[in-house]
């Protein structure tokens, strides 16, 4: 069943897409194409094939949280251009009060 440019011109008002004339012509055959692209992607579709996101499957490739000793505060605040209590001080931003 060929779309026509009437049934894309019902489709763009459900969408609320308003299409020139044209743009109708033009976009039927395209949308008929996509349409025939679904259809034979849902004949391949078969039960003993699980449905899946991925083609192959995927692992998590972060390693595991180990506790380990960190970084001294005074060598991490060495470089920075203000410290306050042993925290980094930055401009204020918001207009609060300090």
């Amino acid at each position: 069943m060929a779309l026509t440019p009437d049934d894309v011109a019902k489709l763009a008002r459900l969408a609320r897409i308003d299409l020139t004339p044209a743009e109708l012509e033009h976009l039927a055959p395209q949308l008929e194409g996509i349409l025939e692209a679904v259809a034979s992607v849902q004949q391949v579709r078969d039960a003993d094939v699980p449905p899946t996101s991925h083609a192959l499957p995927l692992t998590n490739v972060f390693r595991p949280d180990m506790v380990q000793p960190s970084l001294p505060v005074e060598a991490a605040l060495a470089g920075a251009p203000a410290a306050e209590e042993s925290r980094f001080r930055v401009p204020q931003i918001l207009g609060e009060e300090a």
